[in-house]
């Protein structure tokens, strides 16, 4: 067990045997922040820039939080208060991060593609925190290993993911991850925001949420992206939560083992109940701790490590 890559831009460009490696350090570096004192040296001496071009809490925090257990050192860089303000490209940017001997640029951009380029023109190790409407690896990541935690496998379960498909980079990592390990995968909500182009991804497309949740083994919410949008997708949040939103009673017609997902930040009484979205088969706050152990795996593994067998105590 290996991990052969540099860096982290992508779910589409990675093999399965690579996701699983993730996973099953991720497994390890769990354990690690379960015990009294959770740090481990592996990543000693580095240095880990997040460079969050586009606004972010969860996902800043998380990796920030991942790079401390790893006893590296941490910048935190932030657009607002930087010399973006000024004009200063990402190139540039970049180029004066290296300078600093950063080791891990943590990228979120709204430009899809601003990790893959700026692999192209540093040496640093690139990890894409989400980028524009293209993929969010990470969260996919996190997503799928809270799955296998919880049911004990990804092969053959009924995977829906249901809300803001089209502007979605959560969905589109989670979509190759979970049909490269097995998965059947339902894509719901409104037909300007779920177009059947999303089938070329090997996904079931229905606009029809009764069908979308009736057999589902995992249910995955997904906020409405009104950042990202130009133009109102649906005529008003009170019909979309009419149509598409999880309530209390198509809750109940859910199979009674399936498991409630989101990724944040919740729109309650907008695609989720609140009472759904803190009833004992939600894992939501159980995503955002799968995600600090996730995230250390996917640094170590950039920095070198070979795998969970090699992660120091």
């Amino acid at each position: 067990m290996s991990w052969p890559h540099k860096h982290l831009l992508d779910i589409e460009s990675l093999p399965a045997e690579d996701l699983l490696t993730v996973l099953d350090t991720a497994r390890a570096f769990k354990a690690v922040g379960e015990r009294a004192i959770k740090k481990v040296p592996a990543l000693r001496g580095k240095t880990v820039v997040n460079l969050f071009v586009e606004p972010s809490t969860r996902t800043r925090i998380s990796f920030e939080l991942a790079a401390q257990r790893l006893s590296a050192d941490i910048v935190n860089f932030s657009a607002e208060a930087s010399s973006f303000k000024k004009g200063e490209s990402l190139k540039d940017t970049a180029r004066n991060l290296e300078a600093l001997n950063a080791d891990v640029i943590v990228i979120r951009h709204a430009a899809s593609g601003a990790p893959h380029f700026l692999s192209r023109i540093v040496q640093a190790r690139i990890v894409n925190a989400g980028d524009g409407a293209h993929e969010h690896p990470t969260q996919a990541l996190l997503d799928v290993f809270t799955i296998r935690e919880k049911l004990g496998r990804i092969e053959g379960l009924n995977v829906t993911i249901l809300g803001d498909i089209l502007y979605s980079r959560v969905a589109r990592s989670n979509i190759w991850a979970l049909t490269k390990l097995g998965a059947h995968v339902t894509l719901c909500g409104p037909s300007t925001l779920v177009p059947r182009e999303f089938e070329r991804m090997g996904c079931r497309v229905t606009h029809r949420i009764d069908e979308a949740l009736a057999d589902a083994d995992v249910i995955n919410l997904l906020r409405i992206q009104h950042e990202r949008q130009r133009q109102s997708m649906f005529p008003s949040l009170g019909e979309y939560t009419s149509l598409f939103g999880l309530t209390k009673a198509r809750y109940a017609k859910t199979r009674p083992s399936a498991l409630i997902m989101h990724p944040g930040p919740i729109n309650r009484g907008v695609e989720i109940d609140s009472e759904v979205a803190d009833g004992d088969r939600s894992v939501i706050l159980e995503q955002v701790t799968n995600g600090i152990a996730v995230r250390m795996a996917v640094l170590y593994l950039v920095c070198g490590g070979k795998g969970p067998q090699e992660i120091p105590g």
